[in-house]
């Protein structure tokens, strides 16, 4: 049986989390929270080359290739923006790079997260997208997976 849930599951999963929250002060603790959560990356990871460009502020990310997937470690030094990659991390890691690459993330428009954000952070955050599927077309072409 296979029990992974596709980007489509976990995003929803996301979107009904969201919904039980009646104002954004609610829905930023949660993404407060989930940054909190997050597993610490490794110091070895915090590099230069692993810092993700186009955000305010700093955002390391890792990737590795393990079994035909992709897996993604990160951390920031905003705890907003720690959130937020937490959340990337939730849908998109595990998952095989064709789907990541495809993903359309339609729950960060379905939350109103955007629409939420200044526009600096929201750059950060198409930023940290973008550096995801990079990495899933690198591994893509490398491993040709």
């Amino acid at each position: 049986m296979n029990d992974i849930k596709t980007i489509k599951e976990i995003e929803n999963e996301i979107v009904e989390d969201f919904s039980l929250f009646d104002d954004w002060d609610g829905k930023y603790e949660y993404i407060i929270d989930l940054g909190k959560r997050l597993q610490p990356l490794d110091e070895k990871y915090k590099t230069a080359e692993n810092i993700v460009k186009g955000c305010q502020s700093t955002v390391w990310l890792h990737a590795e290739h393990k079994d035909g997937r992709i897996f993604y470690y990160a951390d920031s030094d905003a705890i907003i923006v720690k959130g937020l990659i937490s959340m990337l991390i939730k849908v998109l890691s595990g998952q095989p790079a064709e789907d990541i690459i495809s993903a359309d993330l339609e729950f960060i428009d379905k939350i109103g997260m955007r629409s939420h954000l200044a526009q600096t952070r929201a750059n950060g955050l198409l930023a940290m997208v973008k550096q995801m599927k990079n990495y899933s077309i690198a591994f893509k072409a490398v491993n040709q997976i």
